[in-house]
């Protein structure tokens, strides 16, 4: 079904939207879920969740790209709920290492001073990231949005992982320059 119909299930309120959101994304949102949560029961409740924000967001949003909105929902879900469960201890898995690789140029989100310089932030971001070739854009997005190990990300390129290690590293210091030019570190 297209993603127009499905949505407009969600603002019928039919719960059909339910199960084709599920037949169509399920598989996907259940990979996102999956690279940032360990637990095959946490991944399956962040899926549900998911479902359930969709159903309760739906009546105010009407989103061109379905998938997109969905893996964004599943993403802060997943995220949200590994916080929550490591929030006594730290390191392991890929969701530190991620997010340590890119401390290093991009500041964290409390030394932000306003949500306004946030908001250039990821503007930002979003641009650099728009304007990198497409086989870097798709490997950066691999590791730094779908928290993919570099090791995936090296036998779905074809590549070894050292040079997704190197490209991700260039491209780093690449983002970390552009952010100083623009003034935003």
């Amino acid at each position: 079904m297209e993603d127009s119909r499905i949505v407009d299930l969600y603002w019928a309120r039919d719960e059909r939207a339910l199960a084709e959101t599920e037949s169509k994304y399920g598989g996907y949102c259940r990979a996102i879920a999956r690279n940032i949560l360990a637990d095959t029961e946490d991944v399956r409740e962040c899926v549900n969740d998911t479902w359930l924000g969709a159903w309760n967001a739906m009546p105010q949003d009407r989103p061109a790209r379905l998938g997109a909105y969905l893996g964004c929902i599943t993403r802060r879900i997943a995220l949200n709920r590994r916080k929550a469960a490591n929030a006594a201890k730290r390191g392991g898995g890929q969701v530190p290492l991620a997010l340590e690789e890119l401390a290093q140029c991009v500041p964290a989100s409390e030394d932000t001073a306003s949500r306004l310089e946030l908001e250039e932030l990821t503007a930002a971001v979003n641009g650099f990231v728009k304007g990198l070739p497409d086989t870097e854009r798709r490997v950066f997005l691999c590791r730094y949005w779908y928290l993919d190990p570099v090791a995936d990300i090296g036998a779905r390129f074809g590549f070894s992982q050292s040079k997704v290690k190197s490209m991700l590293a260039r491209t780093r210091k690449r983002l970390r320059a552009y952010l100083e030019k623009e003034e935003l570190l």
